[in-house]
């Protein structure tokens, strides 16, 4: 029999199960993947049997689900239901990490493989995070909390560490924004940033830790305009950021995705932002909101996955590994015991 053509983008859907019109929708088109909310998210059992549906509805057991489960202010699974714990904010690690980097990286490594249970147990195996943005003292509240550290260095340790813990869970990461939205002022869900910093600086600062993490199975583009790469398109959508730098300078070969084409940062009709951000070299397009004819839209302009981006996607799926046996009581009491008062949420 032969294998329906995968869908080159990413598509969300609308409440906690799925509707009759979705299903349809999902079948028809067969979607690279799914990504979920908190629109989505009511119970374990819940998600999922919303996970096994979507990937009953394309057929494909192995259809990624993914979601943004960071902690802190951007956290789909969380309380009030009794299985799902509060986590801290990137930034909490770090901060951490200044006065003891040993219990810093211990307790996020914990943390990345507890957040893992939560979501591999319910189908979820793709989590869009880790955030190595770099924030400064200007940076939108969009961002800044969501980063692990102001430094290169620092931001990089904890991310691997992150990672780590979520590998070992059987869940894969997307390291984002690549290759910085740290230095923005706006909000890109309602504005374009205007980052207006020197090659040199981006380079020396920005992009280390992107190059650093550049073995990561996949990454989400930056809404943002580069001005001393590309002044005209933002990063998403520019041949010169993914070409030039994502590809080659910072060495990146994993599957890229776009940040989600609902956002205003970009202009244009969904049909005109999803064929730019293809055309300038991403592998599948994100779109979010659930809206059912916009996502119609969306996988109309967006085609089949094929050629080198279909190989990516393949070699992303294939990295993912089954969850190593560990014992979760004992990590919960070694997260306490590294943690103590330094890390908030963490235990």
């Amino acid at each position: 029999m032969t294998r329906k053509p995968i869908g080159a983008f990413i598509s969300g859907c609308s409440g906690i199960v799925l509707t009759e019109g979705e299903k349809a929708f999902f079948a028809r088109s067969n979607p690279w993947g799914l990504i979920l909310f908190k629109r989505n998210c009511e119970t374990p059992e819940q998600v999922r049997k919303l996970t096994g549906d979507f990937r009953a509805a394309v057929g494909r057991k192995d259809a990624p689900v993914l979601i943004d489960q960071e902690g802190g202010r951007v956290q789909r699974m969380g309380p009030p239901v009794p299985e799902w714990r509060k986590y801290p904010a990137a930034e909490d690690y770090g901060k951490f990490y200044e006065s003891s980097p040993l219990h810093a990286l211990r307790a996020t490594r914990l943390v990345g493989r507890l957040m893992a249970e939560d979501l591999e147990s319910v189908g979820i195996t793709v989590n869009c995070t880790p955030v190595l943005d770099l924030p400064r003292p200007d940076t939108t509240a969009a961002i800044s909390s969501r980063a692990f550290s102001t430094r290169p260095d620092s931001a990089l340790v904890l991310a691997r560490a992150y990672v780590d813990g979520l590998i070992s869970g059987g869940v894969l990461p997307v390291m984002k924004h690549i290759p910085g939205h740290g230095r923005a002022v706006v909000d890109s869900h309602y504005d374009l940033p205007v980052i207006k910093a020197s090659r040199a600086e981006l380079e020396a600062h920005d992009f280390r830790p992107f190059a650093g993490m550049a073995a990561c199975p996949m990454a989400m583009t930056a809404h943002v305009i580069l001005e001393a790469i590309d002044s005209e398109k933002p990063a998403t959508q520019s041949k010169w950021v993914i070409r030039d730098v994502i590809r080659k300078q910072l060495g990146f070969s994993g599957l890229l995705m776009t940040d989600d084409l609902s956002m205003k940062a970009l202009s244009g009709s969904l049909t005109e932002k999803t064929r730019s951000s293809l055309l300038a070299g991403v592998d599948l397009v994100l779109h979010c909101n659930g809206i059912l004819p916009e996502m119609e839209e969306v996988a109309a302009a967006a085609g089949i996955l094929k050629g080198k981006p279909l190989a990516r996607a393949k070699a992303a799926l294939k990295s993912r590994r089954k969850p190593l046996p560990y014992d979760k009581k004992m990590a919960l009491r070694d997260l306490e015991s590294v943690a103590g008062a330094g890390l908030k949420n963490a235990a």
